[in-house]
């Protein structure tokens, strides 16, 4: 298999005069641009004149402060939150539209996953009541995450170039600006704007000391899993107690899960030839490397029993036979100091809780393919971050291989055979479905347990 490794992010502003409005208004007035992976993502029409342009006429100085002051979310957030009003605050962080300020700005959303940075341009969504309509681009355009930091602050240090060049030194701009640049240069205020973006709140939003109770966390469970965490209570509004301490997450284990064996888990022998991850779609690196362990451990295109996933995850069937005690608040296994482990599973469904223990297995053996610090707790949680999408499709190869479903399927996509498709292999319908989407052999539209979700692992 080719991996081809994403483009960059283009942000600029070409110069235009202002006759009137304030010193920063006139200073940074011009045609606004973006581009991603060469694909122009601004380009529209202007409604007086019905001429075509690469973007609008707006003043830099507003989007370069929206950039700086939402530049940790942007970065760091991952897809947008269910509960209604941390959706509405979301989309003042992450959609261009919200920056204001009387100008018609490129309906784009920016967020990320960690790793890579995803960019969606659509159409005005009241065209006739824009100066500028927006065309909106056919495609999610997705960029290496460093490609966004790059182009950020390129576009914010040219807008403060020609602030200094109108003497105009005092902005709030170079005031945003310096605050970002001493938080980025501090490893532990860094580390604290981090966590806080992950859980969806804009800078001193949420309660700094809950904050530092979980960073506080991080020496128990790790550092990156509390982050994937956070990521997860972001979706049930991202207030810091919503995060599951690490009393909450032994407890869960000692109430609600099942004996393992680190060293008798599946392990992969070597990673060579695996992407990177990061340089290409979480679905292709969690794909690969399940195709990998499936041919090492002989399984070919047959489905896996319950007692073979079970050993793959150094366990016994009983964990995949029933949920044992009060469900916990998502799956996970957590490793002890003697050797031994305990993993929790959360469906009631078996389906869904073999799904959610090729999760746990893939995370192990992802982690130690891509080199990712030794931790002591492995989450599969409901996030869109670039771990839990390569989490998700590594389960999905191990126990659906695409291969076997494409030839079960012949040709026939219909929902019928999907669901033949997922008796067959004891996974839901969503599973195959995803696989499908995945592989180019149904478009995101025509996948209806997938749709609503708004994302392809």
């Amino acid at each position: 298999m080719g991996y081809a490794v994403s483009g960059v992010l283009t942000i600029s502003l070409s110069r235009k005069p202002l006759e009137s409005g304030s010193g920063e208004e006139r200073a940074t007035f011009g045609l606004f641009s973006m581009t991603a992976n060469d694909r122009l993502l601004t380009a529209g029409e202007d409604a007086a004149s019905r001429d075509l342009r690469r973007g609008p006429h707006v003043a830099g100085c507003p989007a370069a402060e929206w950039f700086v002051w939402n530049w940790w979310r942007l970065r760091w957030e991952c897809g947008s939150p269910s509960e209604l009003g941390a959706a509405r605050r979301w989309s003042f962080a992450h959609r261009m539209s919200s920056i204001g300020e009387g100008y018609a700005w490129p309906n784009v959303t920016i967020h990320s996953d960690g790793l890579r940075s995803m960019l969606h341009s659509e159409p005005s969504r009241n065209p006739g009541a824009a100066a500028f309509r927006h065309i909106g681009a056919a495609e999610r355009e997705t960029v290496p995450a460093s490609s966004l930091e790059a182009a950020v602050d390129g576009f914010v240090e040219d807008m403060l170039a020609r602030l200094e060049g109108r003497r105009l030194r005092a902005t709030n701009l170079h005031r945003l600006w310096e605050d970002l640049q001493t938080e980025r240069g501090d490893p532990d205020l860094a580390r604290f704007r981090r966590l806080e973006a992950r859980l969806g709140c804009d800078p001193d939003e949420a309660d700094e000391e809950a904050i530092r109770r979980r960073l506080d966390d991080a020496a128990d469970l790790g550092e990156e899993a509390l982050g994937e965490m956070a990521d997860d209570a972001a979706l049930r509004g991202g207030a810091p107690d919503a995060m599951m301490s690490a009393r909450d997450v032994r407890e869960a284990a000692a109430r609600a899960g099942f004996d393992a064996v680190p060293g008798d888990a599946a392990a992969l022998a070597g990673g060579a030839g695996l992407p990177q991850s990061g340089t290409v779609e979480a679905w292709r690196v969690g794909y690969g490397c399940a195709r990998k362990l499936r041919d090492q451990e002989g399984l070919d295109g047959a489905p896996i029993s319950d007692a073979a996933l079970a050993a793959l995850a150094g366990t016994t069937t009983e964990a995949v036979a029933r949920r044992h005690g009060r469900a916990a608040g998502l799956p996970f296994a957590l490793d002890g100091p003697d050797g031994r482990a305990r993993v929790v599973l959360r469906s009631k469904w078996k389906t869904g809780r073999r799904f959610e223990l090729a999760r746990l297995i893939g995370d192990r053996v992802l982690g130690a393919a891509s080199g990712r610090p030794a931790e002591r707790l492995f989450p599969a949680t409901r996030a869109h971050s670039y771990r839990q999408k390569a989490q998700r499709a590594f389960a999905a190869e191990l126990l659906s291989p695409f291969g076997a479903v494409e030839d079960l399927l012949d040709d026939d996509y219909s929902e019928d055979r999907q669901t033949e498709a997922a008796r067959r292999f004891d996974v839901s319908p969503m599973t195959i479905q995803t696989q499908l989407v995945n592989h180019g052999r149904l478009a995101r539209a025509d996948a209806p347990d997938i749709a609503s979700r708004g994302a392809v692992w």
